[in-house]
C-alpha cells in the first residue's frame, strides 16, 4: 500500500522507527533537545542521525544534517523521503540551515515527515517548509548585482 507521499506503509514505518530511535544516540547535554533524524535513499537504504551540541552552539550539527551528510558520504544524492523526531509536542520542522541543506538535494515536493514526542506526525513538502537560497535564485542576484555594480564579467 502506498501513502500520500509516495511511500509504502513499511517504508514509513521503518523511516519513522529510526527517526525515533535515533533521539536516543543524541548529544545534546545543554538543552537537553533531542532530535533523531531518518532519511530514506532512493535504493531504499535508510540512514538515520541524531543531533550533536557543542557548548559554543553554532558549532553544534543537528540530526538532519548529519542524516543527509552521512548519505552523501556514502554515495548518494536521491532521496525519496525524511523523518525528523523529536520529543515536543506538537513536533518541530527542520531548522532554517537544516531546509537550505536538505534542499540542495531535493526538490519542492520532497515529503517532510515531524514526529513529536507521542509518534503523532505532520508531514509537508520541502516547498511548503522552506524558501531556500537555490541556484536559480543565485544566478539571478548576481546578474542584478553586475548590473549595478557595472559588472564587466
Amino acid at each position: 500500500m502506498t501513502t500520500l507521499s509516495g511511500l509504502t506503509t513499511q517504508e514509513l514505518e521503518t523511516l519513522s522507527s529510526k527517526a525515533i530511535a535515533a533521539k536516543a544516540k543524541a548529544y545534546c547535554p545543554y538543552s537537553k533537545f533531542r532530535v533523531g533524524a531518518c532519511v530514506l535513499t532512493k535504493t531504499g537504504e535508510y540512514i538515520a542521525g541524531a543531533n550533536v551540541e557543542n557548548v559554543a552552539y553554532p558549532v553544534g550539527t543537528c540530526a538532519e544534517r548529519v542524516a543527509f551528510g552521512t548519505a552523501v558520504a556514502a554515495g548518494h544524492q536521491d532521496f525519496k523521503a525524511v523523518a525528523v523526531a523529536t520529543d515536543i509536542i506538537p513536533g518541530a520542522t527542520p531548522c532554517g540551515m537544516c531546509r537550505q541543506f536538505m534542499r540542495e538535494f531535493t526538490p519542492p515536493s520532497f515529503p517532510v515527515f515531524m514526529y513529536d514526542g507521542q509518534g503523532n506526525y505532520a508531514v509537508r513538502t520541502m516547498g511548503e517548509v522552506s524558501s531556500p537560497f537555490i541556484a536559480d535564485s543565485f544566478f539571478h542576484i548576481a546578474a542584478c548585482l553586475c548590473v549595478v555594480g557595472n559588472c564587466s564579467g
